[in-house]
């Protein structure tokens, strides 16, 4: 009984090691460094979610720390190339993370990225979900620069090959998060610019608010309980929605909801909304906002408001604040979850790429 015993053992542990690309050989797995390209190596587990893991790693080169986004070579719905290439695209930029490398890691495919600090849902005591928007790190000086992640559901809104906008479709699967996501996702139409920028008034309304109308809904299937999402959007007055809140917001959400969808927002006006009303608060550019001290010993430093402007006139088109998920299940997750994968239980732990902190799991919260 003890060989066959002992041959079991060992096949779990090769099993094991060759779902990292490791090789057992009779060494203890922590001896065994496992790289990325060249001269990046791999740490510890920090977070994972619908892509894969994410992972602490470290460029040899430098000793500068780096997030290894990972994602399985075998994934029924591989989006991690997608989203390096949006990056690619996007360059080098404030507001979007450094992008150092793309490639196979044994059974994986790696990205590795820039590592910032906590996301604005870290910063605040609310349940806030926005978690694709993140602080850099005070150590690169990036500590007053909000970066926009996650990319990997982003598509064009331009067609490379015609240089033209793409076509209006209908009929379309949900894709993104559908707390966020503009009315016009809801019914099923091809989304544009239009709608990131209607998806980010309604998460900027739920920092205001602290939660949308369209929260907390009941139902007996999660179908039933996204078409109630949709009706209480629809249903629900812009100016009931902001009330007790700057004009301005109303007047944003007026703007971007009667955007055609071909149509090229003015974000410049989109902008000076904003401005006007920094400027009419008698607020100070000083650096100090609502969230400064409630870092505590996080990685990085207040994030300034213009890491946000500059969000109102960034399209990278697909869904807004959605997090990497499977298109092959357009029906399952909570109404917060990115449509398309199921989160069982509320609370899941969530690291989003680039971000260092993992969102722990709390007792006693509802889904939403």
């Amino acid at each position: 009984m003890d060989k066959p015993d002992q041959k079991q053992k060992l096949a779990k542990r090769q099993a094991a090691s060759d779902a990292y690309g490791l090789r057992f050989n009779g060494h203890a797995a922590a001896s065994v460094v496992m790289m990325v390209g060249p001269n990046y190596r791999v740490g510890k587990k920090i977070g994972s979610g619908n892509f894969g893991e994410l992972r602490l790693g470290k460029n040899l080169y430098n000793n500068e720390h780096v997030a290894i986004k990972m994602e399985p070579m075998k994934s029924k719905a591989p989006q991690l190339h997608l989203e390096y290439r949006f990056y690619k695209l996007l360059g080098s930029r404030e507001g979007v993370p450094d992008v150092y490398y793309f490639g196979p890691c044994g059974k994986y495919n790696a990205l590795v990225m820039e590592l910032l600090g906590p996301s604005l849902e870290d910063l605040f005591d609310m349940d806030i979900k926005p978690e694709n928007f993140l602080i850099g790190r005070s150590g690169l000086k990036k500590d007053k620069i909000i970066h926009i992640i996650d990319f990997g559901l982003a598509k064009e809104y331009i067609e490379l090959e015609t240089n033209k906008h793409i076509p209006y479709r209908e009929h379309k699967s949900l894709t993104g998060t559908a707390r966020y996501m503009s009315i016009n996702t809801h019914l099923g139409k091809e989304q544009s610019r239009r709608d990131d920028l209607e998806a980010l008034g309604h998460m900027l309304m739920y920092f205001l608010r602290g939660s949308l109308p369209w929260q907390g809904l009941k139902a007996d299937t999660l179908k039933e309980r996204y078409q109630k999402i949709a009706d209480t959007k629809r249903s629900t007055p812009i100016y009931l929605l902001c009330e007790g809140h700057p004009e301005e917001l109303v007047s944003y959400l007026v703007y971007v909801r009667q955007l055609d969808f071909f149509e090229t927002p003015d974000y410049e006006y989109l902008r000076e909304l904003f401005v006007s009303l920094f400027k009419k608060k008698g607020y100070s550019d000083d650096g100090e906002f609502d969230w400064s001290g409630k870092m505590g010993s996080a990685a990085a430093a207040p994030a300034s408001s213009s890491g946000l402007d500059r969000v109102l006139g960034k399209q990278a088109g697909g869904a807004s604040n959605g997090e990497l998920v499977q298109r092959e299940d357009p029906t399952a997750g909570r109404s917060e979850a990115p449509i398309a994968q199921q989160l069982d239980g509320d609370g899941v732990d969530e690291t989003k790429c680039c971000g260092f902190f993992k969102r722990k799991k709390k007792k006693g919260r509802t889904s939403k």
